[in-house]
């Protein structure tokens, strides 16, 4: 029997129809006639148009409006004009005349010169791609943005409805007329990234940053310190970083700037953590007056006022570096055994009239005035609320992780809160398949329209005991890019089957990472971050 041949364009072509059509089926009712399928644009904006045209880009691409004004928004267009452009127009040399575009301009107009990125800053966007006018035979790409932070959102929603043509050689934006307006649906779209189980250097954090935005994701909560090693150097107490694997696996002050920095110029908040009294261990390598004693390090002891005077230090010189308004104290995991069994901190809890229980709870209060000090806004890990709610400050964001249940508990006292459950987000757990982080939802046992504002979103942790520079970013993607869409686009219009609503544009979007030279795992495979099971289309794994 013969083989059907067909060209590699005419192949995608077709694979991309057969999605738009399972797509299609997927939304039935809820598109109203004529039946459109979701475009392949990830996360799925709130509302949107399309037509059934292409229009071709201009390698020479100007940017115009006051968005030009602000150095975010150039140094964003430049990277994405490096993506769109990537294979660059090599042969121009040899043409006489030079080629008609229908798209020279992009115009970005922004409503605030503003450029603080805080919490809840706003990340609206409005974006327009014009058919060519008859006056002017020129197209239009608009983007309206409140912020810069949301011109840059528009940015990367424009680069996906852009792709090359393999056969004009030229990058065609499809389906134009566009109207897109978008918002995120939760303010706190988090990646948690240890940098203590497995020291990640600097350029591959930066692109572990850069992939985060291009899934709208906006806050890196970089786990710096834990037992295992303490790689970040604290000026008050240079000792500290002692604690780290070897001299060449440490973030000096200047590495931490750089990606505070380079975050920022992406949208994207850096959230640092230290966690105390528990996760500890490696604190005392460098001073080990912190251990309750040699045989015994962990938790910090609780007895000593240097603990407290190293952990101001330690705050007071990373508030120097990261602006962001929420710190996290950690307070997970808190096994007190050491302070029972070491006989000053044991003679302390007598002299106090303590419980190992209420030491615990007095750390974590003393942690937590420290930060409140500093101006930050303290995030516990749930242990603390589970053990004494009552006495958490009022402006504690309680991180959920052990399972579901918690943040409707929190909110219910409110407090506000970020969700991680573990069966669902915890992306170490490599038998947590893509469909299951997408429809978990951050929301689910929270009826009052009062307290569902109270969670502030959710983020997927990277946990790095098994995960280094060789095998962390197949881990995190594309199983982060399926929670990003669950805490950007709205709930009405990505929920129901995930294999149908979902499965075609994120095989689309995890080939996307691949092309902008992000190692992202195929979406299908039974265990994450494993290789795909034999020879096939990018589009289909």
């Amino acid at each position: 029997m013969g083989l059907l041949w067909m060209p590699t364009s005419c192949v995608h072509t077709l694979f991309l129809f057969c999605c738009a059509f399972f797509v299609s089926q997927a939304l039935g009712a809820r598109i109203s006639p004529p039946h459109k399928p979701l475009p392949f644009i990830w996360p799925l904006p709130a509302k949107f148009s399309f037509g059934n045209h292409s229009l071709s880009l201009d390698p020479a691409l100007s940017l115009s409006g006051n968005g030009a004004a602000s150095a975010i928004v150039r140094d964003a267009f430049a990277r994405y004009k490096g993506i769109l452009f990537k294979h660059g127009d090599r042969f121009s040399f040899l043409r006489t005349l030079r080629p008609v575009y229908d798209v020279s301009k992009l115009s970005i107009t922004l409503h605030s010169n503003s450029e603080e990125l805080q919490l809840g800053v706003d990340e609206s966007y409005n974006l327009f791609v014009s058919w060519p006018q008859v006056h002017s035979g020129a197209g239009q790409v608009t983007i309206e943005a409140n912020t810069v932070f949301g011109a840059l959102r528009g940015l990367e929603t424009f680069s996906q409805l852009c792709s090359f043509d393999y056969t004009t050689k030229t990058v065609q934006i499809y389906k134009a007329p566009w109207s897109i307006q978008d918002k995120p649906r939760f303010p706190y779209r988090g990646l948690m990234l240890d940098t203590s189980r497995h020291y990640l250097p600097v350029d591959v954090i930066k692109q572990i940053i850069e992939s985060m935005s291009y899934a709208k994701l906006n806050v890196l909560h970089w786990h710096i310190i834990d037992e295992q090693s303490f790689p970040l150097e604290v000026p008050t107490y240079p000792n500290l970083w002692k604690g780290s694997y070897t001299k060449w696996e440490r973030y000096t002050v200047e590495d931490a700037y750089e990606i505070v920095n380079f975050s920022k110029m992406r949208g994207i908040n850096v959230m640092a953590e230290v966690d105390v009294p528990g996760h500890a261990a490696s604190w005392g390598v460098g001073y080990p007056d912190l251990w309750p004693s040699s045989s015994c390090r962990e938790p910090l002891d609780v007895s000593k006022k240097f603990t407290f005077d190293v952990l101001s230090g330690i705050l007071t010189d990373m508030r120097k570096i990261f602006p962001f308004e929420l710190f996290h104290l950690g307070g997970d995991e808190v096994n007190t055994d050491c302070w029972t069994n070491t006989t000053q901190v044991k003679k302390w809890l007598r002299n106090q009239n303590m419980t190992a229980k209420d030491a615990y709870q007095y750390f974590v209060l003393k942690a937590q005035n420290i930060a409140l000090t500093k101006n930050w806004s303290p995030v516990n890990w749930e242990e603390t609320f589970n053990t004494f709610p009552s006495k958490l400050h009022p402006r504690t964001v309680v991180h959920n992780w052990l399972g579901p249940g918690v943040c409707p508990k929190a909110v219910a006292k409110g407090f506000r809160c970020i969700f991680s459950n573990q069966g669902v987000w915890y992306l170490d757990h490599l038998d947590v398949p893509w469909d299951v982080v997408y429809t978990a939802e951050p929301l689910e046992g929270i009826q009052k329209a009062s307290e569902q504002k109270l969670v502030l979103g959710g983020e997927v942790c990277m946990w790095g005991e098994t995960a280094d520079t060789s095998d962390v970013q197949q881990t995190i993607w594309p199983r982060a890019a399926a929670a990003a869409e669950r805490l950007w686009s709205q709930r009405d219009s990505t929920s129901g089957n995930a294999n149908k609503i979902a499965l075609a544009r994120l095989q689309y979007f995890r080939c996307l990472l691949n092309r902008r030279g992000v190692p992202a795992a195929p979406v299908t495979n039974f265990n994450a971050r494993t290789a795909p099971v034999g020879p096939g289309s990018c589009f289909d794994q």
